[in-house]
């Protein structure tokens, strides 16, 4: 008895299913932390790293912050070449500090967690220093010290403003034990003799903003901002809560919270952080 001839339908499922599958593309879709809705990553980036679904505030880096913030092929960065050392010959359980940065280095382009230099914001000449948390969570070692510190002397002898944007899950870099403390006060002092001189320094907080960087540079602004829901503290939510074995009050260290109790001066959008930092300036200076 012969087999019956193959319909269409099966000669199509025949064919199908003896080509390759063709997976997705890693990268294409975000999942949002804050709706958990599964976004376009492309539509994000367009949006300004915001969710297009909640408007949630994704992490970007130092050098999206300069193409959002800055007019277009104005900003000239200082001391690019700066990289740290290792004094303590530091080594965790898994790595060497040497490697540790070798690895950052090569996975974000970058030497280490800060970019500073001088350009234009609508045609205002400005100083910026940027931390970035994609680079060891953006803490603040030696070099970052550094060329803050060397930022905030240019400001004051140029007689420029000067925004520094804070993006620091790390707050001071273990890595480097005494010599990442010592660069909160060596920040912090370079700061007051730029105050002294009359200069405007803009703080703007970004989330997360934590650590030796929210306990030294990153709040002492003659105005401070923040992006809306950033977090904002020197040890996190549930290391505080753990401490003092209390619940914490809703919206605990966020920049909303903070507003409420006097912290932070404004909380602005990022789409609208350009057009009013700009403002702030010709207001202040």
């Amino acid at each position: 008895m012969s087999s019956a001839p193959k319909s269409n339908v099966d000669s199509w499922l025949s064919h199908t299913s003896s080509r390759p599958k063709r997976g997705v593309p890693e990268g294409l879709w975000l999942r949002c932390t804050e709706c958990n809705a599964t976004v376009f990553r492309k539509q994000v980036e367009q949006g300004l790293g915001l969710c297009p679904e909640c408007d949630h505030h994704f992490i970007i880096s130092a050098q999206t912050r300069i193409q959002q913030l800055l007019d277009p092929d104005s900003f000239e960065e200082w001391y690019p070449d700066l990289t740290a050392g290792d004094p303590l010959e530091f080594a965790d359980k898994n790595k060497t500090y040497k490697d540790r940065l070798l690895i950052e280095q090569k996975k974000t382009g970058m030497k280490d967690a800060c970019v500073v230099g001088r350009g234009y914001m609508r045609g205002r000449p400005l100083v910026v220093g940027i931390t970035d948390s994609s680079f060891i969570m953006g803490s603040m070692g030696s070099v970052v010290g550094e060329k803050l510190t060397r930022a905030i002397e240019q400001a004051t002898e140029l007689n420029l403003p000067l925004i520094i944007i804070s993006g620091s899950g790390g707050g001071a870099r273990m890595h480097e034990g005494i010599f990442s403390l010592m660069q909160m006060g060596k920040v912090s002092a370079a700061l007051g003799r730029y105050h002294e001189k009359g200069g405007l320094f803009i703080s703007v907080l970004t989330n997360p903003t934590m650590g030796g960087v929210a306990a030294s540079f990153a709040s002492l602004g003659d105005i401070v901002v923040a992006e809306p829901k950033a977090l904002v503290g020197f040890a996190g939510p549930r290391v505080v809560e753990a401490t003092i074995k209390k619940p914490l009050p809703d919206g605990f260290q966020t920049s909303e919270f903070l507003l409420e109790h006097g912290f932070v001066d404004r909380i602005i959008p990022r789409p609208k952080l350009r057009s009013e930092l700009a403002r702030l300036i010709d207001y202040c200076v």
